[in-house]
């Protein structure tokens, strides 16, 4: 299995937003960066079979676009286990529970995402392994998932995703 794990984009700023935190939505800056990397993930070659993505307003938006550009034929699966709290072994149930021959994109936040990254490639919860805004990374599960026992293919930045996407390579 690949599961790329994916933070959502750039958001209206908290202290702009009159609403509640889960509703902040994408900047049209940020929904852009998530057009841009969504290309480099195409020239990549991330084919998703499953998109899941967290409650919050802004990842649905990120998922969406990405759901879209990268052409998933499956319906985009909202899951609590990918929300910001939410403990990175929560997600493993679900990942255990795909395919194994599945590539799953996973949208949501920090420091949930890089605490999931580190369950899989260390075996133990870790804030070590931040990803940017619209930033992902490919971690290649070659059984089922376990912790410990993803294989880290690529960590890129949203500059490095978009610069791949915008040259072809």
């Amino acid at each position: 299995m690949d599961c790329a794990l994916m933070r959502h984009g750039i958001a209206v700023e908290r202290d702009e937003w009159d609403g509640k935190d889960a509703d902040r939505p994408l900047t049209d800056r940020g929904a852009k960066r998530v057009v841009q990397v969504a290309a480099g993930l195409n020239w990549l070659d991330v084919q998703p079979a499953h998109v899941l993505s967290s409650p919050l307003i802004r990842a649905i938006e990120t998922a969406k676009i990405a759901h879209s550009l990268l052409r998933v034929r499956s319906a985009l699966q909202i899951v609590d286990e990918l929300l910001p709290d939410a403990p990175p072994d929560r997600l493993l149930s679900i990942l255990h529970d795909l395919p194994p021959e599945s590539c799953v994109l996973c949208v949501g936040h920090e420091p949930q995402l890089g605490m999931a990254a580190s369950v899989l490639l260390s075996g133990r919860a870790s804030a070590s392994f931040p990803l940017k805004k619209a930033g992902a990374c490919l971690i290649e599960l070659a059984i089922r998932a376990k912790p410990g026992r993803g294989v880290l293919r690529w960590w890129l930045t949203p500059s490095q995703l978009w610069a791949i996407g915008k040259r072809g390579g």
